[in-house]
């Protein structure tokens, strides 16, 4: 079976997406591959970003590899926190800083519209193709719910009526931006 490197330090990303690929390829993390260091993510874009960290896999692997970026985008917000989403609230944040700081940024505020984009760059023999998932929904006013990671306990998809963080993983893997994302990476690499 094919391997890939998958460009993260993320152990929930890592597990969600080996899930999402099972049977499709062989999905190795940085640490299984002997790789270490920081991965830069200076980018103005998402697709810009998942380049980035997928050209630093393949420079110093020479192996095939894909990396992802996700933004959360708020219509209130004017599309922030976009791109700079993992360190809204500062360059060694924690998910929750995030959240508090993404809430207390719509406090009073009726529009609460905002969709996840996730853009994957796959590089195969050093030449990178692109996949992208989106889902829209809207930011909760406080967090619902234990699973997940992320802003997942303040965002509920349109169509559903709980969070990400209520979601059995099986199902928001099957909605999500990253799944819908992943969904179609599958797609391209089971006709390989």
């Amino acid at each position: 079976m094919k391997e890939l490197i998958f460009a993260t330090n993320n152990a929930h990303k890592l597990q969600e997406v080996r899930q999402m690929l099972d049977g499709v390829v062989q999905v190795v993390s940085l640490r299984e591959a002997g790789l270490e260091g920081e991965i830069p993510e200076t980018a103005d874009t998402l697709a810009g970003n998942a380049l980035q960290k997928a050209q630093w896999v393949w420079e110093r692997s020479g192996r095939d590899c894909f990396a992802d970026d996700t933004g959360l985008e708020v219509d209130a917000l004017d599309g922030a926190p976009g791109v700079y989403s993992a360190r809204y609230a500062g360059e060694h944040c924690s998910f929750d800083d995030n959240i508090d700081k993404l809430l207390h940024a719509l406090d009073g505020n009726d529009n609460r519209r905002a969709d996840f984009r996730t853009v994957i760059c796959l590089m195969e023999d050093g030449t990178p193709r692109y996949f992208e998932g989106r889902v829209d929904g809207q930011i909760l006013t406080e967090r619902h719910g234990a699973a997940g990671f992320g802003y997942d306990p303040v965002f509920m998809p349109d169509r559903y009526a709980v969070s990400f963080a209520e979601m059995p993983m099986e199902v928001k893997n099957h909605i999500s931006h990253r799944g819908r994302a992943i969904a179609a990476l599958h797609e391209y690499l089971s006709q390989q």
